[in-house]
């Protein structure tokens, strides 16, 4: 037994050393294959394996500058848990995304309206003033920088202080001042333009001149919501039809009268450049409750009365054309008016058969105010046509279709009815019940693919998706800070709908590449708007918009047009500090990020207000405040 013992404890022991032994070698093996790892590296790990890494991932610079102290540690520790990067950081761009910071173009530029160039213009006919027309630049002649705001730019005054106010620095045009002096348009002191709201056949001013014609027409029970002003002259008219909840669209050429539209829009009053020439206005039928036109110069009996034909073809049925100025009481005004009596009577007669060959009936004349009525529908006027010859109806012609399309001298035809006392289309309510009632065009079925139930639905995801905006964007929040609004692609007028109780504007634009046209159901909710197709540049002064509203318009330009040429049209008509929300899918939005990078615009991307799995971004932006430098350093 002391033999079998003495044998077992000798085993244990050779084992404990065999033990010993294995793990003194493999802690000299994993010690030598460390040196043997460490030392090629030069001692540098952490450099190398971070080189490394951004090799693979965006680089993403770290400035962890916040200090925490704790009191109850001896030291102060430097730890940051605030998130320092975002999603959109970490999508890496590709190479055809990355562009150069674009440069500020010259100072001469400030005003640039590339489709209504008056250099371009003079190339182009004459006759019917189709030089005034919109005549854009072809591709190569396309701008690839910035338009500068004059030196010394001001945000503009808030609404409604801006109705009567504008800074000289961001018009700075007196021209108006000497020509109208006698008028009340328009008058200059110190650092700023005022108002009066004179023109030239309301000497009394606008606000009297509308009264007025509140005498001879319904202007406060809602039936008229949407008006048009031909010939704006600074849109006091307009300006002042806006605080009876009458939305306006104000239009002049951009000709010897400078900057008249320009100061409309820096009053906050809704204007485009335009005139009435050869093409139909950019409208679809049945769209204004109220024509209107103050000594606009236009000759209404020319042509076949081609000019009266499209403004019957923009009128809803039973809608107004007020007229003021020549020819209206020329036996009391022809001798200031330097014309001879026979001459304004051959003209006012001119205007009179060709209102009554379009069906309309003369509502009144007094004083300097003549109105006509459209009918309401055109049972009766089919019949007379045995009478009146011209213009006849037109044929199988689509009367929204307004883009480029000649003015034919044919009458578009009112929808068909199945009473004489039925209203062509459908009858509209009155405002503001008009907003959110199912308009005719989609109760008629009408508009492809759109029913009442998905308008209303529509409506309501509008009105929950702008106070998703306003919790991202606080300037849009602030009521006040924004009052000229562009929506880029408006489809049935949701967003602007939203809206309606903040103390903005709306220009809803349907882009003419969509695949359905509903402009004529904006007009119908009582909103405003134009087509437009972003290949081109808009008829607007640059710093229109207050702040841009593009929902996929990227995704439906892709193929179509340049990414960077609809940024930089973008870039020319927000006004500095302004704002833009895009909405697109998030592939989309990290090109359109890069660019406004190059635009030296402030950007970021956030998620869809489904959250984070929807592919369908937001990139919340903002112009930076910029202007041409002084004139006397911009010499040096």
């Amino acid at each position: 037994m002391a033999i079998l013992a003495n044998l077992s404890h000798s085993f244990t022991s050779i084992i404990k050393k065999t033990n010993l032994y294995y793990v003194a070698a493999t802690i000299v093996l994993c010690c030598t294959f460390y040196v043997i790892g460490f030392w090629p590296q030069g001692g540098d790990v952490t450099s190398r394996q971070l080189s490394s890494t951004a090799s693979i991932l965006p680089t993403l610079p770290c400035n962890p500058s916040i200090e925490h102290t704790n009191p109850n540690y001896g030291s102060s520790i430097s730890i940051d848990f605030t998130a320092h990067h975002t999603a959109d950081d970490l999508v890496p761009l590709s190479s055809s995304a990355r562009v150069n910071h674009y440069p500020s173009c010259n100072p001469e530029l400030s005003e640039y309206t590339p489709c209504e160039d008056s250099k371009r213009s003079l190339k182009f006919d004459r006759n019917m003033l189709a030089y005034r027309e919109r005549h854009c630049p072809e591709k190569n002649e396309l701008l690839k920088c910035r338009i500068p705001a004059p030196f010394g730019y001001k945000p503009p005054f808030r609404w409604p202080q801006s109705r009567d106010s504008v800074w000289y620095a961001n018009v700075p045009h007196k021209h108006l001042t000497v020509e109208k002096a006698g008028q009340n348009w328009v008058r200059f002191k110190g650092d700023r333009f005022t108002f009066p709201g004179g023109g030239t056949m309301f000497p009394r001013g606008a606000d009297a001149y509308i009264d007025d014609i509140g005498k001879l027409i319904k202007l406060k029970d809602g039936s008229i919501r949407t008006a048009i002003d031909t010939g704006c002259g600074v849109a006091s008219w307009g300006a002042y039809l806006l605080s009876r909840d009458i939305l306006p669209i104000s239009f002049a050429p951009k000709d010897t009268h400078e900057a008249q539209v320009q100061f409309a829009l820096e009053r906050g009053v809704p204007a485009l450049i335009g005139i009435v020439a050869t093409n139909r206005l950019p409208y679809p039928a049945r769209a204004f409750d109220m024509a209107h036109c103050s000594r606009c110069l236009i000759p209404w009996g020319k042509y076949d009365g081609l000019y009266l034909i499209e403004v019957d073809r923009i009128l809803r049925p039973g809608g107004y054309w007020i007229l003021s100025g020549p020819p209206v009481n020329w036996q009391d005004h022809w001798r200031g008016w330097n014309r001879t009596a026979d001459d304004l009577k051959t003209e006012q007669d001119q205007i009179e058969n060709v209102a009554r060959s379009l069906c309309w009936k003369k509502v009144t004349q007094r004083g300097d105010l003549a109105i006509w009525q459209k009918p309401t529908n055109h049972v009766h006027c089919k019949i007379n046509r045995k009478v009146f010859r011209k213009p006849p109806f037109c044929q199988e012609q689509d009367p929204d279709k307004a883009w480029y399309t000649k003015i034919d001298a044919c009458l578009s035809p009112l929808p068909e009815v199945s009473s004489i006392k039925d209203v062509a289309g459908g009858p509209l309510v009155n405002w503001p019940e008009r907003l959110t009632a199912v308009p005719p065009r989609i109760a008629s079925s009408s508009i492809e693919g759109v029913t009442a139930e998905g308008f209303s639905e529509d409506t309501e995801l509008w009105k929950k998706r702008l106070a998703h905006y306003k919790a991202l964007d606080s300037q849009l929040a602030e009521r006040g800070r924004y009052r000229n609004i562009l929506d880029m692609n408006a489809w049935l007028g949701g967003f602007a709908a939203a809206l309606v109780d903040d103390p903005v504007w709306v220009m809803n634009i349907v882009p003419t590449e969509a695949e359905v046209n509903t402009l004529g159901v904006i007009f119908e909710r009582g909103l405003i708007g134009t087509y437009q197709s972003w290949c081109e540049a808009m008829s607007t002064y640059p710093r229109t918009y207050d702040f841009i509203h593009a929902d996929s318009v990227f995704t439906l330009y892709q193929d179509r047009c340049e990414m960077e040429d609809i940024l930089l049209e973008m870039d020319r008509v927000l006004r500095p500090q302004g704002s833009a929300i895009f909405r697109d899918d998030v592939d989309v939005l990290v090109n359109v990020k890069s660019i406004l990078d190059g635009l030296q615009w402030e950007s970021r991307m956030v998620d869809h207000e489904g959250g984070p799995h929807v592919r369908e971004k937001l990139l919340i932006a903002t112009k930076l405040y910029w202007t041409a430098p002084a004139p006397d350093q911009d010499k040096q």
